[in-house]
């Protein structure tokens, strides 16, 4: 039975598996004990054997609620899920109490087969499930001390122990245990029934199976194991944290020294081999069962997004194989920006958050979730619901181009006016205060003025411009409000990085991810997050929109994040400044960054967009795009009107 028969058949495992309850089979078991009694028969006297024959098949009879061990040839062990980077560099580890990845039996080295037979089961190959002098010689000390004192138990014993049986230290669990185990020797082989123990034996600091334990002491795959690494490994079996490296290296090389010698007595290696190995010095790796997250706003957006698609189950014990769309070096730079700029902006604002996605595909690349991921976990990224400002006003002039009765050049009104609202009237004011009289629609976005953005959004119609930000993936609550073009509502960095990217790439939309592809641990994909376009903006609006905020970087309110390549972008801005935004793009990368406070305190007077947050999206932007090529946005006139 190869490792794949063991793997995946459900998503339901056990780190520590419970005793298993199945029908009983007693007239076999029965049987069965009376191996157990003959094996024990043997190198001890008639009237001993005699008494603790007849007891065992009294002890038989009562066996009637013993599992069928054929359940094994769909068991399911826990195994660890892990999640990688784009180009597949581990970010993190997660797992319930056992930290386990099955192998294949011919994924391990043979000097760990050896010495693990060695110290524990060195007559495995031979005997059928029991090692007739070992039970004997166990029972008899066990009766004359009145307890279990002693174990004799072979390889085949303590896995069905650990499988079925409780941990109760008893006469009768003991043949319970022989019994399974003639059982389990009838109807798997002696390789599938080692290659099943290799994978669920214990081996210290949460390691379970062969896999891990070699990646946590030597940093390494078991079939790459040395012989010393191998002996020190098979030591820890019988006490894995009292023999553990970790704790007390010199008890370490001791129990290794008494392996070694096991395996040079049973003439398993030289007497050479033996004195090299007791020699060699141990490379110890670290303990990696609860290590920490390279990225954890990342990983944990991940595993929430997994937990909600597959279950917390299938998360934390089905051994997935996760590959997130984020490029750590490109994660590591935005973490460090933030960082950064986080001692620059501290005494106006507490948290900043950045996301970066791929217009191309909509992969998120990089995604920051606050200052300081150790004092807060909360993901600002995605979780923080913040007012966008003028960021928002990009939504209502493309809707105005996509109409075809607006262009960049079309001139409104920058003059004073009212709406009906409720029992009161609403009029909009621009951040100076003043009037700039008829403009350019594309002067009146490089600049932000307020009175245009809302008069456009009347002449358009707010539902329009809600109906378009659905469009663009944006599903936070809207309400279709007058002052909705000035950014009155509530949305998170990533939807406004994920809509922006859409103005990128000229109206082709995919749905923002940072998962690319979830497999199990035998390849099988789960999930496939391959991008699938489409495109959901007319091209010469979005086109034209990309033009006019082009100006916005080049000569409007965003000339602080001017990057030395064609960029477009806006600045965001909202009253008494709790927030401050600015959203950016090239062909190759649409970047969102908010600044403000999570307890929603105004900064002081004068923080805007452009003076504080810009300067974020510039360093980054810069650092990201360092071995990207300079690419050009494609120009309306490339494109039909409508």
């Amino acid at each position: 039975m190869s490792t794949n028969t063991l793997r995946h058949k459900s998503h339901k495992s056990r780190s520590q598996p419970q005793p298993l309850r199945q029908a009983p089979h007693v007239l076999k078991y029965v049987q069965d004990v009376g191996q157990v009694a003959a094996a024990a028969l043997l190198g001890t006297t008639m009237i001993a054997s005699s008494v603790l024959a007849g007891g065992l098949v009294g002890l038989a009879i009562s066996f009637r609620n013993l599992p069928d061990v054929r359940v094994l040839r769909n068991y399911v062990p826990s195994e660890t899920s892990y999640i990688y980077d784009i180009n597949g560099t581990l970010l993190h580890s997660l797992h319930d109490e056992a930290n386990r990845e099955v192998i294949d039996i011919d994924d391990m080295s043979p000097h760990l087969k050896r010495a693990v037979l060695a110290v524990e089961d060195s007559y495995f190959y031979s005997h059928n499930g029991i090692n007739p002098s070992s039970v004997g010689r166990a029972m008899l000390a066990n009766v004359a001390a009145g307890s279990t004192v002693e174990g004799g138990s072979t390889i085949t014993m303590q896995l069905v122990k650990n499988l079925f049986l409780t941990p109760e230290r008893a006469i009768s669990r003991k043949v319970a245990e022989a019994v399974l185990a003639l059982r389990l020797e009838q109807i798997f082989s002696k390789d599938e029934i080692l290659e099943m123990y290799l994978n669920q034996v214990y081996w210290g600091h949460n390691n379970y199976g062969a896999e891990t334990a070699a990646q946590s002491y030597f940093n390494k795959s078991a079939k790459d194991l040395t012989l010393p690494e191998a002996a020190m490994i098979a030591g820890l079996i019988q006490a894995p944290e009292n023999y553990s490296p970790f704790q007390n290296y010199q008890a370490t090389k001791e129990r290794q020294a008494i392996v070694l010698n096991r395996m040079r007595q049973l003439g398993w290696i030289s007497p050479e081999e033996e004195l090299a190995a007791r020699e060699a010095p141990l490379l110890i790796g670290e303990v990696k069962s609860f290590r920490n997250s390279i990225s954890p706003y990342v990983t944990d957006a991940a595993v929430q997004e997994l937990k909600q698609r597959f279950g917390n189950e299938a998360v934390l014990k089905g051994g997935m194989r996760v590959q997130t769309t984020v490029d750590l070096a490109m994660q590591q730079m935005a973490e460090e920006t933030v960082q950064r700029h986080n001692a620059r902006i501290r005494h106006v604002a507490d948290q900043m958050a950045l996301v970066a996605i791929d217009p191309r595909t909509h992969f998120v690349k990089a995604m920051v979730g606050g200052v300081d991921y150790q004092q807060s976990q909360f993901n600002r990224a995605i979780q923080a619901y913040r007012q966008p400002g003028s960021a928002f006003k990009p939504f209502v002039y493309y809707v105005a181009f996509a109409t075809g009765r607006y262009t960049p050049a079309s001139s409104i009104a920058d003059t004073p006016v009212s709406y009906p609202d409720g029992y009161r009237y609403y009029s909009p004011r621009n951040y100076d205060g003043g009037f700039m009289g008829n403009i350019p629609i594309r002067t009146a976005l490089e600049v932000s003025r307020n009175v245009p953005a809302v008069k456009l959004g009347q002449a358009v119609g707010v539902n329009q411009i809600i109906e378009l930000c659905r469009t663009l993936g944006i599903k936070s609550p809207m309400q279709p409000v007058t002052s909705l073009p000035l950014g009155a509502v509530d949305l998170t960095p990533m939807e406004m990085a994920g809509a922006y990217a859409t103005f990128a790439s000229n109206g082709w939309y995919s749905e923002p991810t940072f998962i690319v592809q979830v497999s199990d641990s035998s390849g099988n994909v789960l999930l496939d997050n391959t991008p699938q376009p489409q495109l959901v903006l007319d091209p010469w609006a979005a086109a034209s929109l990309t033009d006019v905020m082009q100006g916005v970087i080049a000569r409007g309110t965003g000339t602080a994040a001017q990057i030395g390549r064609p960029a477009a972008g806006k600045t965001g801005t909202t009253d008494s400044q709790r927030d401050v935004w600015f959203v950016g793009y090239v062909p190759q990368l649409s970047t969102a960054v908010w600044i403000g406070n999570d307890n929603y305190r105004p900064m002081r007077g004068g923080t805007t967009g452009g003076t504080y947050a810009a300067p974020v999206w510039k360093d980054f932007m810069q650092r990201a795009l360092v071995n990207v090529p300079v690419e050009n946005f494609r120009r309306p006139s490339e494109f039909v009107q409508p």
